[in-house]
């Protein structure tokens, strides 16, 4: 089993993951990430607020990948 680490980015908010978790592979991991996601999405607009966000996953060697949710309204400019 493997460790990884998921870091939150709410916002300008940056909460790293110092402890991980065991999954035993990263599709686990991936599974793992877009629950975290969308949990802290339901927080955050159940409280009144639509930060983007972003679940980025690393290993203790490397950053693997990044799941995000990026809140646009009609009259956001891209």
């Amino acid at each position: 089993m493997e460790r990884f680490f998921f870091d939150i980015q709410s916002g300008r908010d940056f909460f790293a993951d110092e402890e991980g978790l065991r999954l035993p592979n990263q599709k686990a991991a991936q599974l793992e990430a877009l629950q975290t996601l969308a949990g802290i999405a339901k927080e955050s607009i159940s409280g009144g607020e639509r930060p983007d966000l972003a679940v980025e996953v690393r290993s203790t060697s490397e950053r693997l990948f990044c799941v995000s949710i990026i809140y646009r309204n009609a009259t956001t400019q891209h």
